[in-house]
């Protein structure tokens, strides 16, 4: 990977944030695994958000390659709260644009540590 700057907006390249969660590295914690998914979703690798998705809630079309394409504008980290060993949440705000118009969508994610490893499970909406 080139040393372009990572889209969650840690201000580090790509390679050293997100991107090595992308080639394999289990994400330390929530935060830095919803991260990684925000990421995931600005370079559409869908593969990596299957993955990181629990299997109880993944769907079976993500819609990644829906025209139009929103354009991810960047990634405000809220809150991450960890529950106990395997639960936690994080809440964020992803500023994005489509159809020329402004968005931002503001969610609370619950995650789960199954087998070691950080999984999205599902989130809640907020205005």
């Amino acid at each position: 990977m080139s040393a372009t700057a990572c889209p969650c907006g840690s201000g580090r390249p790509l390679a050293d944030c997100c991107g090595r969660f992308h080639v394999g590295e289990r994400a330390p914690d929530a935060e830095s695994l919803m991260r990684s998914r925000y990421s995931a979703y600005v370079l559409g690798l869908e593969d990596y958000l299957r993955a990181t998705w629990h299997p109880a809630t993944c769907p079976v079309a993500l819609g990644l390659d829906a025209v139009p394409r929103p354009q991810w504008l960047g990634l405000t980290v809220k809150a991450h709260t960890p529950l106990d060993e395997t639960h936690a949440t994080v809440e964020f705000v992803a500023r994005y644009k489509l159809n020329g118009r402004a968005f931002k969508l503001h969610e609370t994610s619950r995650f789960e540590r199954v087998d070691g490893r950080w999984l999205y499970v599902d989130g809640e909406i907020r205005e």
